[in-house]
């Protein structure tokens, strides 16, 4: 019963938030919530709901700096060198747009933090997609896979997870998965120009001062002008009827400029600039980002310390620092909500026991057949179920109960756990992954659409990475 009911949950969950029925931070409270009065269980909510709040707080607490941390970065400039980089490869293309999307999801991914890859790719990104009026699922879609094949790095999570699970090395788990990993990032820059080479000939292809030209020029038509030609009539800016010339060419003016600088991204005149503190910031970001690869000290701890420093010598007077955490707080409060929403579903989740009569049930139905291709069988398990699980669920709950069928088998558990990352690329787009919403946030996606368009992709991306690794004797 309990495990018809979760998934039961798992799907009206979905449902709603992709028919756009609720709110993904209303779902995520109201419907565990009335399930768990279906299970007979709701004197237990409050119980249940403040024990997922405790397990999720330091993910919140972390998120909720590292926003502030790499909101200051980007504001300072520190990653304006990168951007400009990706930028001039991008030009007016829409498709280097979307493998630069790719390629600088990628490269940021190596920090292992999914939160601060899609802060800066977005920031960079964003104003190239609206300004050519590209699809914004895309942007979500890509960077959100490159994420996923990324974050199986040891110091990103399930790598550790699963070794830690299983009591086995991180590194060889990971070196071996390389050639697969390489093989997935290869099917993502592959996807990226496919949905280019799609928006290319939705959109066409222009040059940077092409682009800029093609959107002011409209400017000068006015309401009803014309009954023939090809443009599409706009509304003058000064708002009512017909505009003079010279009213219109001043406006056209102002607001190319204006387009130019949101064009651009990151405004490199922008007054947050900090040139002078650059190489500060530069070490600051990779002594942290060593501290927390080496774990010297919890990461949520870590971020608020690089955060009050960061705040502190780029911004030494109050107001300043005031009005940097007030750029951000959108940001933070969107997000950290988001993740002490999602506590409610994952405490339900657990405490009702639904997950691990799920996992039972999921991991009873294999085949006694499927034995000796438990690695396999493994992989193909952990696409559904790091998708509708936590990384902590699925790597502590589930992967020791799939290494014993294994290893009855003669599967050994360095096979196991190197299958099991191979989900990863759909996991980053999952309801409970907090990062994600970040992503959608920042980039103003409707969750349930980034839902629709994304999962397909990154299933195909999982599916690259299991059958690589069959190929390559790797499990």
């Amino acid at each position: 019963m309990l495990t018809i009911l979760g998934f039961a949950m798992i799907a009206t969950f979905l449902v709603l938030i992709m028919t756009k029925k609720m709110s993904p931070i209303a779902a995520l409270v109201l419907i565990p919530a009335l399930f768990c009065v279906a299970v007979g269980q709701g004197a237990r909510l409050g119980d249940y709901v403040i024990e997922g709040v405790g397990n999720l707080a330091p993910t919140a607490a972390m998120l909720m700096f590292a926003i502030v941390y790499f909101g200051v970065m980007i504001d300072v400039g520190l990653f304006d060198p990168v951007v400009r980089g990706i930028l001039r490869f991008c030009k007016a293309d829409p498709m280097r747009i979307v493998v630069g999307t790719a390629v600088l999801a990628a490269i940021v991914s190596l920090d292992g933090d999914g939160s601060t890859t899609f802060m800066i790719t977005v920031s960079a990104m964003y104003p190239l997609y609206k300004r050519l009026k590209m699809s914004l699922v895309v942007m979500t879609g890509v960077a959100a896979t490159a994420n996923g094949v990324m974050n199986t790095l040891p110091w990103g999570g399930p790598t550790a997870r699963a070794a830690t699970a299983l009591k086995l090395d991180a590194s060889e788990i990971f070196v071996p998965m390389i050639p697969a990993l390489a093989m997935g990032l290869l099917a993502v820059f592959v996807l990226a120009y496919v949905l280019g080479r799609r928006e290319r000939k939705r959109l066409g292809m222009l040059t940077l001062d092409e682009a800029l030209v093609r959107d002011a020029e409209p400017e000068a038509v006015t309401v009803g002008a014309g009954g023939g030609g090809g443009d599409r009539p706009r509304k003058s800016p000064g708002g009512g009827g017909a505009a003079s010339t010279e009213e219109t060419a001043g406006d056209r003016d102002a607001d190319g400029a204006d387009d130019e600088e949101e064009f651009q991204g990151l405004d490199p005149n922008r007054p947050t600039l900090r040139p002078k503190l650059y190489w500060f910031n530069a070490g600051l970001t990779a002594a942290l980002l060593t501290a927390m690869i080496m774990e010297l000290m919890p990461i949520p701890v870590l971020f608020l310390l690089g955060a009050a420093l960061a705040l502190t010598v780029n911004f030494p007077h109050m107001p300043d620092q005031r009005a940097r955490i007030a750029a951000h707080a959108d940001n933070v409060l969107n997000v950290s909500g988001m993740v002490f929403a999602a506590a409610v579903f994952t405490g339900v989740l657990t405490g009702t026991g639904m997950v691990e009569h799920m996992a039972d049930w999921v991991v009873g139905a294999v085949p006694d057949a499927m034995g000796p291709h438990m690695a396999v069988v493994t992989g193909l398990l952990s696409l559904p179920l790091t998708y509708f699980m936590s990384n902590d669920g699925f790597y502590f709950g589930v992967l020791p109960v799939l290494a014993e069928a294994g290893a009855a088998h003669g599967v050994s558990p360095l096979e196991i756990a190197r299958a099991s990352l191979a989900g990863q690329a759909l996991h980053m787009s999952s309801p409970l992954v907090p990062a994600v919403y970040v992503l959608v946030g920042m980039a103003k996606v409707e969750f349930g659409d980034h839902t629709r368009f994304t999962v397909k992709w990154a299933v195909l991306t999982s599916l690259v990475v299991l059958a690589a690794g069959v190929l390559f004797g790797i499990m």
